[in-house]
């Protein structure tokens, strides 16, 4: 069995198309039994942030299973596979693993060590396992991923500057005003980033903080933890009106904010400029907004000279946490093979067994008044020859099991001596079903 990972992130594509192929919550149970109607899938987790849209699975053909999940991505979403492919990437085996340590650890994030991704690397595995869609492999890989990814924020400092999507959309606003001292804010939607918006405003000093959302009582838990007061949906023209900086980041499937509803706003805030920031995939404004004469509106993309200028020494602490996911990934690689090469052992020592066994018998039959010691020693003979052709190829497998050779080895003793292997049951390695729940971004 191989692990690969199909997807796309901020590097790869911008948000117009990284929004269009992103998962809602709600459809991930969908999105799950869709992946695992491929017929090479045998275990599936999808991943999709703001940053990226992932699927992690488990297929005995590398090729046909990451071309079926390549389709799935764009199929599930109704678009043309043709415009997908370029902005794709698929990696399989070590690297896979890799890149996902390196995902949940925070070292392939936008933001160097940013803490958010872990949970929701806990949030998707949580998701595949209430769908069934995780197995002993994808169980065993998560764990060690969740393990890898407190090693790297134990042992190094890479989260140790307050550096994140939120931050810097307090550090742009920050620069636009030159302080934020007396600023109105207004968020719209009660989020996880909302709510570290919220802290870093009004760590600035801003003048008062508004929530609007659709679900009064979620959004009365924000306003009240940081002393801002929560309004219903219907009253967002009249905070509009209010507000000096709106931020944005509901999970709304459609624009919230459209050029026609700002264009009715705008003569009532008697020429004070907008500043609006989107921080949600799919996006919540109009991208023509920002056309709008004195609307000024930024997306996650443009967050990113800001938060480029703040990793410098999350950079140097990265490289020590590169060093842990290499160890790691050694680690699991090792119990992958031992993984494969177990069942392997065990159906070449039935057959070896059966076949000296049945030959022993054969021969037992055909004499006649033979002794109770001599039957003793055929079958002593019978054993011993049976350990002798065993000895070798399991000393080999044993010997190379940790380095990819094995794996050949492995496949050409069930070739040569036509092995029926079992799936192995992994005795003492499965993990525990469900992790602790994570955060949607």
């Amino acid at each position: 069995m191989n692990i690969v990972v199909v997807g796309l992130n901020y590097r790869t594509a911008p948000v117009a198309v990284r929004e269009r192929l992103a998962f809602l919550p709600s459809r991930i149970p969908e999105g799950l039994a869709r992946l695992m109607e491929c017929s090479t899938i045998r275990e599936g987790l999808i991943l999709s942030t703001c940053n990226r849209v992932e699927v992690y699975a488990v297929t005995p053909q590398i090729e046909q299973g990451t071309a079926e999940i390549s389709s799935f991505l764009a199929s599930f979403h109704g678009v043309e596979a043709a415009a997908v492919r370029p902005h794709c990437y698929a990696w399989c085996g070590a690297a896979a693993v890799r890149h996902l340590f390196r995902v949940a650890s925070g070292l392939d994030s936008m933001v160097i060590g940013e803490p958010q991704i872990l949970g929701q690397v806990k949030n998707a595995y949580s998701q595949a396992c209430r769908a069934k869609t995780n197995a002993l492999i994808l169980n065993r890989l998560l764990h060690r991923t969740f393990a890898a990814a407190k090693k790297v924020r134990s042992e190094t400092a890479i989260a140790g500057k307050a550096v994140s999507i939120p931050f810097a959309a307090v550090e742009m606003v920050r620069r636009i005003f030159g302080g934020l001292e007396g600023k109105k804010i207004l968020l719209i939607g009660s989020g996880k980033i909302g709510e570290l918006a919220a802290r870093h405003f009004l760590s600035h000093g801003v003048a008062a903080i508004a929530v609007v959302n659709r679900t009064p009582e979620k959004a009365r838990e924000t306003a009240e933890r940081f002393g801002g007061r929560v309004f219903p949906f219907e009253e967002l023209p009249e905070q509009l009106v209010a507000a000096d900086i709106v931020l944005s980041s509901t999970a709304a499937p459609h624009f919230i904010l459209r050029v026609p509803d700002l264009e009715r706003v705008l003569p009532r805030r008697e020429g004070r400029p907008l500043f609006l920031i989107d921080v949600a995939v799919p996006r919540d404004i109009d991208p023509l907004a920002g056309s709008i004469p004195q609307v000024y509106l930024y997306d996650v993309d443009d967050l990113q000279g800001i938060i480029s200028s703040n990793q410098v020494c999350r950079r140097r602490e990265a490289e020590r946490g590169e060093r842990i996911i290499e160890e790691e990934v050694a680690g699991f690689q090792r119990w992958l093979r031992n993984l494969e090469a177990v069942p392997t052992i065990r159906a070449l020592r039935q057959r070896i067994e059966g076949i000296c066994d049945a030959e022993r018998d054969k021969a037992l039959a055909a004499l006649e008044g033979v002794s109770e010691r001599e039957r003793e020693a055929v079958a002593a003979m019978a054993a011993a020859i049976a350990g002798k052709l065993l000895h070798l190829p399991i000393a080999a497998l044993k010997s190379c099991r940790e380095r990819r050779a094995g794996d050949y080895h492995a496949e050409a003793l069930r070739y040569l001596f036509d092995l029926e292997t079992c799936e192995a049951s992994g005795e003492g390695e499965m993990e525990p079903e469900h992790p602790p729940e994570g955060e949607l971004l």
